[in-house]
């Protein structure tokens, strides 16, 4: 039944509002470098990380 895991996208995939898919854009981790996609518009004035590093920095604080 309710299954809110979002399936294999960990968090960043699956179903998103009114089951469509989530949106997703490209960007360039600030810190390793990699293409990488985001559930959301990079604005440029912030850092965008993927979710490895993202997931280290989290750690870290």
């Amino acid at each position: 039944m309710g299954d809110w895991s979002g399936g294999s996208g960990g968090g960043y995939g699956g179903g998103g509002y009114g089951g469509r898919p989530r949106e997703v854009h490209k960007a360039v981790c600030a810190e390793c470098k990699q293409e990488c996609e985001v559930p959301f518009k990079p604005s440029g004035d912030r850092p965008v990380y993927c979710k490895a590093c993202f997931a280290k920095r989290k750690g870290n604080q």
